[in-house]
Order: C-alpha cells, then sequence, then structure tokens
C-alpha cells in the first residue's frame, strides 16, 4: 500500500524525489521499530522506579495496560484517519505525540493524569506503526497475502518489545530509569527531522471527513477496558471483594458494559458494530487467545518471582533471558511463514504447533525450578515461549482476518487486542497472584512444622540464614505448584486442539484495494449524507 496501482513497480510518492528508491521501504520499517520501542512508562526500569518513587508495582502495571488500551481501542479508527489525513501528516502527529508523552511521563505523580499520558502515548504508538506498516504493505507481498504480512508484522512487533526492554534496562543500570525517555524523545526528534525533510503530503484517494464516527462509543469501551484492568490489577492489594473499592468497581463494571451495548444495538453507526459478533469461529477465536494470554502471564508474576525471590537475580542477569525470548519470536515468527505461506498447511494444526511451544514452556519450569539451577538452563524454556507466543499471535490475526469480510476485520482486531494485550494478561496475572498467595500461606502452614525445638538446638544456629533458606524452599515449591496446574490447563486445551483437527480455509480470499475500502466506507453513510461519495 503506498503504490498507485496494483500493477507496475513498487513506489511510495510521499518520498522526495532525492531519496533512493531502495531506502524508502526501509526508512518506514525504522519508523516502525522505533514506534514499537516506544511506551508510557518502561517495565524493564520497574524496580528501580519503585525505589525511587512512591509508586507502587500495581500503578506501574497501570500504567502499561493504559498504553495498551489507548493501543486496542485504537484499532476501528485508523483507516478513517488514513482517509482524511495525509501520511505525513499522522506520521509527524504520531511522534510529536510520542516525544510529547516521553518528555512528561516520568515528572508526573498524579496516577489518572499519568495513566492519561500513556493511554494516548498509546494511540500514537499504533497510528505511527499502522501508517508505517500499511504503506509498504506491498512491498512485502505485491499480492497482499496476510500469511506474509502478518509473520513479518509481528517480527516488529514482538521483536520491538523485546529489545525494548533490554534497552531500557541497560540505561537504567548505567544511567538512570528516565533516560529511556530521553532516548526516545531523541529517536522521536530524528523521525520528525526525516519526515519534513525527506516526505511530502500525497494522497493516493480522494479525502473522506471524520463523519460518522461513534466517538462516545469509543470513550465507553475504553472506559469498561481501563475499569476492568484496574479491578484485576488492584484487586490483590485491595483484598478482593472485602474491599468497598472493589465491589463498588464491580457494579460500575457491570453499568458501563450494558450502556456499551445498549448503544452498540441502538444507534445507527456504533463503534462496534452487532454484526461484527456474528462471525462464525469469531468467538472461539477470542476465547482462546484469552487463555493464551492467561497462560502468558506467568512471565510478568511467576517468573519474576522466581529469578528474585529465589535465585536472586539482578537485572543484568535476567534481562540476559530477553535475547533468548528475542530469538524465540524470530523462529516462531519464521516458521509461522514458512507454514502458511510456502507450505500452505492448516492453520489449526499450526495453533497446536504453537499450544505445544506454550506446554513445553509451562511444564518445563515446572521440572526445571529450583535454586541449584544455572541461569543457562532456563535459554530454551524462554526461546519455547518467545516461539509459542510469535506463533499463535500471528496465526489467530491470520484466522481472525480470515473468517471476517474487512468491513469488520478492524472492529473485530479491536476486540482481539483487547484480549490479546489486556484482559488476558491482566486476568492471568490475577489468578497467578491468588494462587501464589494461597500457596505460600498453605506451604507455611504445611511446613512450618519443621521449625522446632530440634532445629534451634543446633549450635552455632543461624537464625536470619535458616528463615531465607527455608522462605526460599516455600517459593520454589508454591512456584511450581502453580506451574503444575498451568502446565495441567494447557495440555488439556492442546489435546482439545488435537480432538478437534478440522481443515481450516487454505486460500486467502483477495484484500480489497485502498479505493475499494474508501469506497465501503462512504456507501455505508450514504443515508446520513443523503448522496453516495
Amino acid at each position: 500500500m503506498g503504490a498507485p496501482a496494483l500493477n507496475g513497480p513498487f513506489t511510495m510518492p510521499m518520498f522526495r524525489d532525492f531519496v533512493p528508491r531502495k531506502w524508502q521501504p526501509w526508512i518506514y520499517v525504522f519508523f516502525a521499530f522505533t514506534f514499537q520501542f516506544s511506551g508510557g512508562l518502561y517495565l524493564g526500569t520497574l524496580n528501580q522506579m519503585m525505589g525511587e518513587t512512591t509508586l507502587m508495582r500495581e500503578d506501574l502495571l497501570m500504567c502499561l495496560y493504559a498504553n495498551l488500551s489507548g493501543m486496542a481501542i485504537y484499532f476501528p479508527l485508523l483507516f478513517r484517519m488514513k482517509f482524511r489525513f495525509t501520511n505525513k501528516t499522522l506520521l509527524i502527529a504520531a511522534s510529536l505525540g510520542v516525544l510529547i508523552c516521553n518528555l512528561v511521563a516520568p515528572y508526573i505523580t498524579f496516577l489518572p493524569l499519568l495513566w492519561a499520558v500513556c493511554f494516548v502515548e498509546g494511540i500514537c504508538k499504533i497510528q505511527g506503526t499502522f501508517e508505517c506498516m500499511s504503506n509498504i504493505q506491498l512491498w512485502m507481498t505485491p499480492k497482499r497475502d496476510f500469511t506474509v504480512f502478518f509473520p513479518l508484522l509481528h517480527i516488529v512487533i514482538l521483536g520491538s518489545m523485546q529489545l525494548s526492554d533490554i534497552l531500557a534496562t541497560y540505561l537504567m543500570y548505567y544511567y538512570h530509569w528516565s533516560s529511556m525517555h530521553w532516548f526516545m524523545v531523541g529517536v522521536m526528534l530524528f523521525n520528525l527531522l526525516v519526515l519534513y525533510v525527506c516526505t511530502r503530503h500525497f494522497r493516493i484517494i480522494k479525502k473522506f471527513p471524520l463523519f460518522g464516527i461513534d466517538w462516545l462509543g469509543a470513550v465507553i469501551w475504553a472506559a469498561l477496558l481501563l475499569e476492568i484492568a484496574y479491578f484485576f490489577d488492584y484487586g490483590d492489594w485491595y483484598d478482593w471483594w472485602n474491599s468497598p473499592v472493589i465491589r463498588s468497581l464491580a457494579v460500575i463494571i457491570v453499568i458501563t458494559a450494558i450502556v456499551g451495548i445498549w448503544r452498540m444495538c441502538t444507534i445507527r453507526h456504533p463503534f462496534w458494530e452487532p454484526k461484527m459478533w456474528t462471525y462464525r469461529y469469531l468467538l472461539p477465536v477470542f476465547i482462546l487467545i484469552t487463555l493464551v494470554e492467561g497462560f502468558l502471564a506467568a512471565e510478568r508474576v511467576l517468573e519474576e518471582v522466581f529469578y528474585e525471590e529465589v535465585m536472586h537475580y539482578e537485572e543484568m542477569v535476567s534481562v540476559q533471558l530477553d535475547w533468548f525470548a528475542a530469538i524465540g519470536v524470530l523462529i516462531g515468527c519464521l516458521f509461522a511463514y514458512w507454514w502458511m505461506h510456502v507450505k500452505r498447511f492448516n492453520y489449526l494444526r499450526l495453533l497446536i504447533v504453537g499450544m505445544t511451544g506454550l506446554a513445553l514452556y509451562l511444564s518445563g519450569y515446572y521440572f526445571m525450578i529450583s535454586s541449584d539451577i544455572h541461569v543457562s538452563q532456563l535459554y530454551w524454556l524462554i526461546v519455547c515461549r518467545g516461539f509459542a507466543y510469535a506463533v499463535l499471535s500471528a496465526t489467530f490475526m491470520v484466522c481472525l482476518e480470515e473468517i471476517m469480510t474487512f468491513q469488520h476485520f478492524f472492529q473485530a482486531l479491536s476486540v482481539f487486542n483487547m484480549l490479546h494485550m489486556v484482559m488476558g494478561g491482566v486476568i492471568g496475572s490475577a489468578i497467578y497472584t491468588q494462587g501464589l498467595s494461597y500457596y505460600i500461606s498453605d506451604n507455611l502452614s504445611r511446613y512450618g512444622g519443621n521449625i522446632n525445638h530440634v532445629s534451634f538446638s543446633r549450635a552455632p544456629f543461624e537464625l536470619g540464614s535458616y528463615m531465607e533458606t527455608f522462605i526460599s524452599y516455600i517459593m520454589e515449591i508454591s512456584l511450581k505448584q502453580l506451574y503444575g496446574w498451568a502446565a495441567y490447563a494447557c495440555i488439556f486445551l492442546l489435546l482439545l486442539f488435537l480432538l478437534y483437527d478440522a481443515p481450516i480455509r487454505r486460500d486467502l480470499k483477495p484484500m480489497p484495494s485502498w479505493k475499494s475500502i474508501r469506497k465501503e466506507v462512504a456507501n455505508s453513510f450514504m443515508k446520513l449524507t443523503g448522496k453516495e461519495s
């Protein structure tokens, strides 16, 4: 996309003539990586931020969920913005948005404002990434084949996610946790310089006004997503139903959902159309991606507890594992490309391969957890996690595109990413956190009987060393139990996939051109405007 015609050589008319044609798509690939590197706050610096500021872990995680919510909720608006503004305008606005958010985020202490900044940054992040990748899609796959596009897209998205954590951790270790924000400010300044010098305003289609967008509906669904994220993120801190805050928030969530559904079913052009929910296989895809994200939340809860409380790794040791996650992501994306595009194998069986990788990751940690292991023994497990995540993410997106018409694809993609990036992870994290709390208490009561007069009678007796070893052992046992239950659940889901090994369509339906998409959008508002665009 970015070529005025489907036939003939690929061109990017938004670039000025002095920019070499071979460089042009690679410049946009670089831009896409820089947008994906950005964030409101960076989890690689979480521990130092907690130590230097008054923010809790839940506060910082909520910043992450606000950022991801902004990305997810904005998907239905991406094409409308593309049809209204030029590519240069959108990329400059996205770069400026990321720059300003990274400039102010380290100095904001008022949490609602910080969450709002992270939410806006997420919108700018996805807008910039979409503009870059949509304009080089024909360069990546001249036939607009999503079995090529989505695996390569996930190399950018998931690879950037791992590399961003690595870079943030190194900058924090050698300088300060805010150094990553200043680094991104510098990168966005460079992007703006390139955009101002090397690009021009260009339209491949006629401008279409921002008419008929359900802005209120977007606000309602965004509020619902943030409320759910807050509920599960802070639930353990508030002690769940024992807190009036959680009970009140549960009522607010129900009311917000009812209002959103009522609005979706009663207005002419809702943010998500009711017909979007009627496609066959849509709900199974949504359920499966939520379950997968729930399993993968072990990375943010169980792995971190294991590294910090059992192994006592410093950040520079733990960050080594991110390199192997990036390797797993690269292998997974290339494998998905080979499976779906080169060999044209069955998509469901590729999901089975991904679930197998996830089951190996969870069961591997169950058998490997011990304070006696070396960090290198975890490398293959992290590769399995990255591989599984990449394969499942790319395949689910291809399946989603296959079962829907383009009219509702980006609406479904918004719901998909709400579950994929926010709800699945936050719910899974809450389950793991609650389970860890239960098993630690249970194991303390079970094994606490070993601490008796016989233990204390040994001379010399070092109480501090004894208790440290005892608590580490309790954590180890509790983590092993949770990984065991997660592995059981994942293997059960894998067996369901094996039982339901039925063919899914292999031949991709063609993706419409930009002009036909614009015409479809314009015609949907004929009754409102009184004429056809």
